[in-house]
């Protein structure tokens, strides 16, 4: 595992350069799944207006006003950050190397360093502003066009997406909330999809609806864009070992070093005999663990033309530290986990690839709008149910059912799905379209 590039760098090239701890995986692969997402929605929405199906809009702006004081006050507060932090970097270097993001939450930093960049940063965004200014500051109307707002769309969705992710992770892990609120509110790790999914939906339906985007085209086209996105973050969680990984693979077991190898028989046993305490932390909230036959759990050898790591994996190195040592680490993401387990992530990612290449085929054939994001919505639930069933998961207890709360998201998505494609499969596409 590659908690940061320094582990990926030093494994793969050899070298030992500190620097690079300061990068961590699981964020630079989310950075690629929205650039991805970015690319994937500018195409569709671009495709669309071509064909008349969504409009442009007309805007006013002021030409010649000079800078405005909202703007160098923004700047200013980011200038400030950027020298606190990142001067801050080289004055408590071995403690940000160690944990960039309990570096980044903290109260440490160059305050000397913030208020000079703060200062430099207004500066220039007034002086740049005061360049273009006019005598006579004129209004004029622009016309903007859908893919021209994907930048601010992908922002939006990003800010509530990360905050709904939190949220539902939250609401689903209540007693980590109530132990250690701030931790658990402000870390990077412990992230829920669909509460993402859902708190960014949101925020981009009213903001179709504010600049008067065809709704039904637009979630045509973030369709693909999402799956695609998904299929790269699942990439980070892989790289990084963050948590979301599946239950333990019982035809395996660990060495010292962390390697799965095949399990003896009695081996997987004993191997989670001496390791209870650790199985029962892990399936907290999702079954009672007393001994070893309580541990959920799936026997798979993997066929001979695949590696063992594709069905048995122990994440060393995770970026979550848990597990047990590994031999000759010291420092931080020095753990394994004692039992191989399914490799989730990657199969997420593979699955996804593969129903991003569909729905991008598919979206030129329907041409009535709305059926092409029903597809994503049953393909995205139908994935998501499906590897429920080899994923460490907090249940809920409904007497004879014991579902995951992405469980009965993902179900209710794949009814919402079907009743758009059943509702709008009959609706034909028009040209200049207005919002719905």
């Amino acid at each position: 595992m590659y908690p940061n590039l320094y582990f990926f760098f030093r494994e793969v090239f050899g070298v030992d350069w500190q620097g690079l701890k300061l990068v961590n995986s699981f964020g630079l692969l989310v950075a690629f799944a929205f650039l991805a997402a970015a690319w994937a929605l500018t195409s569709e929405l671009r495709r669309r207006e071509g064909r008349g199906w969504l409009q442009s809009g007309e805007e006013e702006i002021w030409v010649g006003k000079g800078a405005d004081w909202t703007e160098v006050l923004w700047n200013m507060f980011f200038g400030f950050i950027a020298g606190w932090k990142f001067v801050g970097f080289f004055l408590f270097k071995e403690e940000a190397y160690n944990n960039p993001q309990a570096f980044l939450l903290s109260s440490k930093g160059s305050l000397q360093a913030g208020v000079l960049l703060a200062l430099l940063f207004g500066i220039l965004k007034w002086w740049s502003g005061n360049k273009t200014k006019l005598a006579r500051p004129e209004k004029r109307i622009i016309r903007i066009w859908p893919h021209d707002r994907v930048g601010d769309m992908i922002i939006l969705a990003a800010i509530f997406g990360f905050g709904g992710a939190k949220i539902f992770h939250n609401l689903e892990n209540w007693d980590d909330l109530v132990a250690n609120p701030v931790d658990a509110l402000l870390s990077f790790s412990g992230l829920t999809f669909y509460g993402g999914l859902i708190c960014a939906g949101a925020a981009i339906i009213w903001y179709a609806r504010k600049h008067k985007i065809n709704l039904w085209h637009l979630v045509d086209s973030f369709g693909p864009a999402l799956m695609l996105a998904y299929a790269v973050g699942r990439i980070g969680c892989q790289v990084a070992g963050d948590g979301d990984w599946g239950i333990p693979n019982s035809a395996y077991v660990a060495d010292s070093t962390g390697k799965a190898i095949r399990a003896s028989p009695g081996a997987f046993d004993s191997s989670v005999s001496a390791n209870l305490a650790f199985y029962r932390q892990a399936f907290e909230g999702t079954t009672t663990i007393n001994a070893v036959a309580d541990v959920p759990h799936r026997s798979l050898v993997a066929p001979s033309f695949l590696p063992d790591w594709m069905v048995a994996y122990t994440y060393p190195h995770n970026v979550l530290d848990e597990g047990v040592k590994l031999a000759n680490c010291e420092g931080q993401w020095c753990s394994y986990l004692p039992s191989p387990v399914f490799p989730t992530p990657f199969y997420e990612t593979v699955i996804c690839l593969i129903l991003f290449a569909v729905l991008w085929s598919m979206r030129r054939k329907f041409l009535s709008p709305g059926v092409l994001f029903g597809w994503y919505l049953v393909f995205n639930g139908v994935e998501r149910f499906i590897i429920e069933k080899i994923r460490v998961n907090t249940v809920y207890d409904f007497g004879f059912m014991h579902p995951s709360q992405a469980e009965l998201v993902s179900f209710v998505l794949m009814l919402l799905g079907l009743a758009i494609i059943l509702l709008r499969r009959n609706h034909p596409a028009q040209k200049a379209v207005v919002a719905v």
